[in-house]
This record gives structure tokens, sequence and C-alpha cells, in this order.
């Protein structure tokens, strides 16, 4: 089973009829932006290390105290 380019254009014309032509840019920029940020997670270390640039010293970043707290 091959893919040629009778099966492209098919294809190219069915998203066409689905999405029409004013919504495919939207479409192609949404699928252009999905890939981008899964290339960026992709890229990340694999090692697990979930720190992030203000708490890669080691150090655990104090956590905010509400205001019932403050006056107890």
């Amino acid at each position: 089973m091959s893919f040629g380019p009778v099966e492209a254009i098919v294809i190219v014309v069915i998203v066409l009829v689905i999405f029409g032509a004013g919504r495919l840019t939207g479409v192609g920029k949404a699928l252009g932006q999905g890939l981008r940020e899964f290339r960026q997670e992709a890229s990340v270390k694999p090692d697990g290390d979930e720190t992030t640039d203000n708490s890669s010293d080691g150090e655990a970043t104090p956590t905010s105290t509400s205001s019932d707290d403050k006056n107890s």
C-alpha cells in the first residue's frame, strides 16, 4: 500500500471542504504551535528533574501564608 500524489490531493480537497479556506490558516497555526510545544517538551532532560531556574540551587522556596495565618 503506497501513498502517492493522488491520495495527497484527495486528502487536501477533503480538508478544504471540511474546514474551509478561511479556517485552514488557523488550523495550520494551531498545529504548528502544538508541534513547537511538543518539540520543546521533548528536548527537556529526561532525568525527571522538574526544578525550575529559580530553585536550581537546591533550596526550597518559601510558601506564602494566608491572611488567616497572620491574624491568628
